[in-house]
């Protein structure tokens, strides 16, 4: 199922692809948006729900493929599929192995860009789930006080209560109550809840 609000962007200096794929692709009820370079793409697009950026290799100036390693430096790369009526094999090889969801010759079936386009969407509505899971993650450890994170640290190690005490030199009592108040600041009901939470921010 699509998110109302995934967009589908296309890049292609040629007017004419620019417009068919943007009846195709609206065709199938998907929102796209339209740039006739690199550079205007980067100066305009925004994303605020999942995208994909279906995306032709040679152009003027920059290239597709760099493109592709400009995004690929961004905190939030987006999912990329390539169309071009001049790839080669190494050409094609190097953008999987960069990133790129799929490499589509021109000609190429309309199904086969559709195809293409539901998966790099599905993959980015994940990626974007496990980056808000990770921030909500963050946002309950940066609760935590500096000798509740060290204790926490010790706990997903395996230490018993009475062995942090001692390598903390406090009271068992003490390291109780942080205890208890790390796992309701982190969410977690137990231990391995604890563990999977923190290994999350390694």
């Amino acid at each position: 199922m699509k998110p109302s609000n995934a967009v589908v962007y296309v890049v292609d200096d040629d007017v004419s692809v620019r417009e068919a794929l943007a009846s195709l692709i609206g065709s199938v009820s998907l929102n796209v948006e339209c740039f006739a370079s690199p550079q205007e793409f980067l100066r305009r697009h925004s994303r605020d729900g999942p995208s994909c950026l279906v995306l032709d290799v040679r152009m003027p100036g920059l290239s597709g493929l760099d493109l592709q390693r400009e995004l690929t430096r961004t905190a939030q790369p987006i999912p990329i599929i390539f169309i071009s009526g001049h790839g080669d094999i190494p050409m094609a090889v190097g953008a999987m192995k960069a990133g790129a969801i799929e490499f589509l010759a021109k000609p190429f079936r309309d199904e086969d860009l559709l195809d293409a386009i539901r998966q790099a969407l599905e993959r980015d509505q994940a990626a974007r789930g496990r980056r808000a899971e990770l921030a909500r993650i963050r946002g309950r450890y940066a609760q935590l006080t500096a000798r509740q994170r060290q204790i926490a640290k010790k706990i997903v190690e395996g230490r018993l209560n009475k062995q942090i005490a001692a390598e903390l030199h406090l009271s068992e009592n003490t390291i109780k109550v942080h205890r208890r108040r790390i796992m309701e600041r982190m969410g977690a009901a137990n231990v391995a809840t604890l563990v999977h939470l923190m290994e999350q921010l390694t």
